[in-house]
């Protein structure tokens, strides 16, 4: 839901308004339209186009009224009458609006959802990833390899981490088809060209793109701005962090054209040693309003260099544990100058990689066109394609590795046969992405609203290898492949989505989707390992809910059911073990909860059970090249209830929270751990465990005090459980609870000849709180003892950024 309290005191005289909401062409009434007055609590109007708003300050002058697809009304307090309707003209203008309409959800749904607005993001927007900007969100918990914020970073919401979460953006999917992850590095400071964003937990309603088993974020760039603007915003922080950011826009021209520019430059050094980031990135939209149809390019591109850091720390080097580092440095086989390194590097700040070009490199560019059409009264039809083009390697130094690892033969110089040598490789992924998503969006506004949707896309990805530089270059060329495998996928979806009102408060929501996946992957993997996937899934994913107005102000309880399939990725063929083949995973998601809203306060309570059947999840281990290894388990569920709450103290005081306490486990749980002894694995059976990176607590709190006109000070606090890195419940494998505090000022001005000045100063982890937000482990027997290998990514300590924005 969206908490939206009043920003006047609650001992003020108070008053009701009531009217009522209606087509000005049609005459037809707009039920669900959206009436505020004067900062209160918001309200809806019924079937029937009534409304009634409650306790409105007496000083409230104008009501604001705003439906989806429809020019805003404001109108003084003094003219709502209950006899004289408000009329709502339609506007081509809000077809922005409608294009992401079909893919999102209000509270008639029964689900669990929250709203982001633009202005909220710019609040936190200094320099720092869309994930983390997010951190204050319900159920979610952000990690930085860097540590800092800037870079590669992740998030996960209800214990799901990314390839589990569907991102959309203008309803178009975003995750990358293979991984299904998202990695918003490949986008910089996209966050300055969002105007919305709505994240929907658990199943969440039909979208398009990958399977949404966390959650689902639908992030909405378009916005239309009738004004010619411009806009300079830079920042300057910890780490040499910097942000640099310039705006433009048209305005309306020729009451048909708009034109809106972004260009975007990040950089850090990185709270890790060498975790630097130099981020680029460009977004170019025009828009085209005619009578009944409404047309928008968009252009968006993002260039990353990020030196790596996803090895983290070894945790002997993280406790400061002379001991357990020289165990580390003989287990893995160090080099001097690697074993030096580990010993004498500062124990949070430990980068193993020390090659100066040891990079990310990556460039992801994106186009989309958007259209919408207005074909009769009631029916509208939205019709989109784009295309993405992402290519780049990572770059490594490898000391005397195996030549026939790189299909190359041994150097013989004299009596000396060389197997080994010092080189350089690169990993190159080359991808084409392409489709086209639609919906066809009925609405009356009478009893029934309906939408038709789906989408076909298409994805190409070649990944290969290439030796660029060896000390014993054997018989390799320049840039000698090693390996190269094509992964091709084919997704096509439809979904039809219905609200009913039923006479009276009482309204139902039903969603089905029919979703089919083709994915086929050939050639060899980069241990040199043959692949041969060749998979066709279809899917069936139903969703139901019921929503019970209790009253005028908006309160209401809910309850819905929802089913959901998906796909393994590319990485769970891949690294599956021998003779095993993953399975896809289904989820039961039930949901049911409370809202209340009240001029002064607002509260919700929603209880969740996500029961899962063979899950994938995290074994705690990464293969060579740092992403996750998973295993199917027939049985396990996520348990759990979500509080918000939101209220004005007074004018100066107002505060927002939110809490998550939560259950989460495998029913039967077997470790298998590998045994150089025997060459096999050994098998324990863990029971009732718990499901790693999933805490049972997560809470946020955001007390704001305006002390006098146009400044803001903010207290932000954010507190973390307990994760197990593994599926053991083992307490010796686990990142320990955190709790951080920050503290955001924010002053606007308006001097003459500027539309805004705004200062802004957030200073980060204030008490010093050293944690760590992610990790992983692995481990083995050797010499009949168990090794268990832990790494940790620590986040930095109390640092700040500054920024200054300018609007024209």
């Amino acid at each position: 839901m969206t908490i939206f309290v009043s920003t006047a005191s609650p001992s003020l005289a108070q008053r009701l308004l009531q009217g009522r909401i209606i087509d000005a062409e049609s005459e037809h009434p707009l039920p669900g339209a959206t009436v505020k007055a004067g900062g209160t609590g918001s309200t809806r109007s019924d079937e029937s186009g009534r409304f009634v708003l409650r306790n409105v300050p007496a000083g409230a002058e104008v009501v604001e009224v705003s439906y989806v697809g429809y020019e805003t009304l404001k109108v003084p307090a003094g003219e709502v009458q209950p006899d004289r309707p408000l009329r709502l003209k339609r506007s081509i203008y809000q077809a922005d609006e409608v294009v992401v309409s079909a893919t999102r959800i209000s509270d008639r749904a029964g689900m669990a959802y929250s709203n982001i607005s633009a202005e909220d993001i710019a609040r936190q927007n200094l320099g720092a990833d869309l994930p983390v900007l997010l951190n204050f969100s319900p159920s979610v918990v952000t990690t930085s390899d860097a540590g800092a914020g800037v870079g590669y970073t992740g998030l996960r919401i209800r214990g799901s981490d990314a390839s589990r979460i569907n991102v959309t953006i203008n309803g178009i999917p975003y995750n990358d088809p293979e991984s299904q992850g998202t990695f918003f590095v490949n986008m910089p400071d996209f966050a300055s060209s969002v105007s919305s964003i709505q994240v929907q937990r658990g199943v969440g309603s039909s979208t398009n793109g990958a399977g949404a088993f966390g959650a689902t974020m639908n992030i909405n760039t378009n916005e239309f701005r009738r004004e010619a603007y411009a806009e300079v915003n830079s920042s300057y922080g910890s780490f040499h962090t910097f942000k640099n950011t310039v705006k433009v826009g048209s305005g309306l021209l020729h009451e048909k054209f708009t034109v809106d520019a972004r260009l975007s430059r990040v950089s850090s050094d990185g709270f890790v040693d060498r975790a630097s980031s130099a981020l680029k990135s460009f977004y170019l939209s025009g828009g085209y309003f005619g009578k009944k149809s409404f047309v928008r390019l968009n252009v968006f591109s993002g260039a990353e260099k990020t030196y790596q850091a996803w090895n983290g720390v070894p945790e002997a080097r993280l406790r400061n544990d002379r001991e357990g580092m020289l165990a580390y440095i003989g287990n893995n086989g160090l080099n001097e100058r690697d074993a030096q390194h580990l010993l004498a590097s500062d124990s949070r700040r430990y980068n193993a990689y020390l090659y100066e070009n040891e990079t990310d490199n990556y460039q992801q560019d994106q186009y989309q066109l958007i259209t919408s059409h207005s074909l009769s009264e009631g029916w509208t039809l939205n019709l989109n394609g784009f295309y993405v083009r992402g290519k780049g390697y990572y770059e490594q130094y490898k000391d005397n590795d195996k030549l026939s690892k790189y299909l190359l033969p041994a150097v013989v110089t004299g009596n000396d046969t060389i197997t080994r040598t010092d080189l350089v490789r690169r990993r190159w992924l080359d991808n084409h992405f392409y489709g086209t998503t639609f919906s066809l969006d009925y609405n009356r506004f009478k009893k029934l609203t309906f939408n038709l949707g789906g989408g076909l896309n298409r994805y190409e990805g070649q990944h290969y290898g290439e030796v660029i530089w060896a000390r014993y270059a054997s018989t390799g060329d320049t840039r000698h492949r090693y390996y190269s495998g094509q992964g091709l996928k084919t997704d096509m979806n439809l979904y039809a989505k219905a609200y009913y009102q039923f006479t009276g408060r009482l309204n139902a929501y039903g969603d089905l989707q029919v979703r089919q996946v083709d994915y086929h992957v050939d050639g060899t993997d980069s241990d040199l390992k043959t692949l041969d996937v060749d998979k066709r899934m279809t899917f069936l994913n139903p969703k139901v809910g019921l929503n019970y107005l209790l009253d005028e102000g908006g309160s209401s309880v809910y309850a819905s059911f929802s089913v959901g399939n998906r796909e393994p990725n590319r990485n769970d063929f891949v690294d599956a073990w021998p003779g095993e083949q993953p399975r896809h995973e289904t989820l039961q998601d039930w949901e049911a909860g409370l809202r209340l809203q009240q001029p002064a306060w607002a509260f919700s309570a929603n209880a969740y059970f996500m029961n899962y059947k063979n899950q994938l999840v995290l074994t705690g281990e990464l293969n060579d090249v740092g992403s996750a290894i998973r295993v199917n388990v027939p049985e396990s569920y996520r348990l759990g209830i979500e509080l918000e709450g939101a209220w004005t103290i007074s004018r100066q005081l107002k505060w927002n929270s939110n809490l998550t306490l939560s259950r989460n486990k495998i029913r039967n749980f077997s470790a298998f751990v590998f045994n150089y002894d025997h060459d096999g694995y050994d098998v324990t059976n863990h029971g009732h465990s718990d499901i790693s990176f999933s805490p049972g607590v997560t809470g946020a709190s955001q007390l704001a005090f305006l002390p006098v006109k146009n400044l803001e000070l903010a207290l932000l606090t954010k507190y973390v459980g307990a994760q197990y890195l593994d599926n053991t419940s083992s307490g010796d494998r686990k990142l320990n609870a955190y709790l951080t505090n920050d503290i955001r000022a924010a002053l606007s001005l308006a001097p003459r000849g500027v539309r805004k000045l705004q200062l802004s100063f957030l200073l980060n982890n204030l008490f010093n709180e050293l944690y760590e937000s992610n990790g992983y482990t692995y481990g083995y027997v050797a010499g009949g003892a168990l090794i268990q290998e832990k790494f940790y990514f620590p986040q930095a300590g109390r640092n700040f950024m500054v920024g200054i924005s300018f609007g024209f």
